[in-house]
């Protein structure tokens, strides 16, 4: 015969175990040192960059009259 489990108590356990994973997360995303935030912003600027220069021009200018 099978255990007998108390239905609540699993419900309980796994919205606190959701609730850890997600605070997990949270912890990843939004808790970081203004450092951190600096350096991630600066590597997006220069990937911005790199790609705007590498950008070529629009086809259409090239064939006006």
């Amino acid at each position: 015969m099978g255990d007998v489990i108390n239905l609540r108590l699993v419900r309980k356990q796994r919205a606190r175990d959701e609730a850890s994973s997600k605070a997990d997360r949270n912890r990843t995303l939004f808790g970081r040192t203004t450092a951190q935030k600096a350096v991630d912003e600066a590597a997006k600027i220069r990937i911005e960059r790199t790609l705007d220069g590498a950008r070529l021009d629009s086809t259409s200018d090239t064939f006006e009259k």
